[in-house]
């Protein structure tokens, strides 16, 4: 069996400065990068599934929690509503899951993604952003998102165990 691959977190400042923000801000950028790039790919039935219901994506190593809802003009935030599920990973798998480099079935089974909540409302959240083409990131947002791997590559490698 494989040893657990060691999974580089963000900074502890940086943690603990971004921990500390209200929840809307992160919620309000979940939903503006969420109308951009998954909104157009829904097809009716999936929007019609998701609509009303409060989903809560949390990234573990931020302290961050984004809650959101989709509604008739699209997702907006619902940063004081009790979630219907709440999906987890730290910052790097989510990052690995939007470029492809990691398959969220891989992550959930490995415990490095959880879904709480309804089961159903979680799986069809993750099949609807499992079928999103991610490649289009590669606009402004990628230098940005390139650099935020290049840091948590480097705060990963000063945490591994020598062997």
């Amino acid at each position: 069996m494989n040893a657990p691959q060691s999974v580089p977190l963000l900074p502890a400042r940086l943690a603990g400065l971004v921990s500390r923000l209200p929840q809307w801000p992160p919620s309000a950028v979940l939903c503006a990068s969420l109308n951009l790039l998954f909104l157009p790919t829904l097809d009716q039935d999936t929007k019609q599934r998701l609509m009303g219901r409060i989903v809560s994506i949390q990234v573990s190593d931020a302290g961050l929690d984004g809650r959101i809802r989709l509604s008739p003009f699209g997702f907006l935030p619902a940063p004081r509503r009790a979630p219907e599920v709440t999906i987890r990973a730290c910052a790097w798998d989510f990052y690995r899951l939007a470029r492809r480099l990691e398959d969220p079935d891989t992550l959930f089974f490995s415990r490095r993604l959880s879904i709480d909540g309804d089961t159903e409302l979680g799986l069809l959240v993750k099949n609807a952003l499992d079928a999103i083409d991610w490649s289009r990131l590669s606009g402004r947002l990628g230098p940005v998102i390139e650099r935020l791997r290049r840091l948590a590559e480097r705060r990963g490698a000063q945490h591994k165990p020598s062997a």
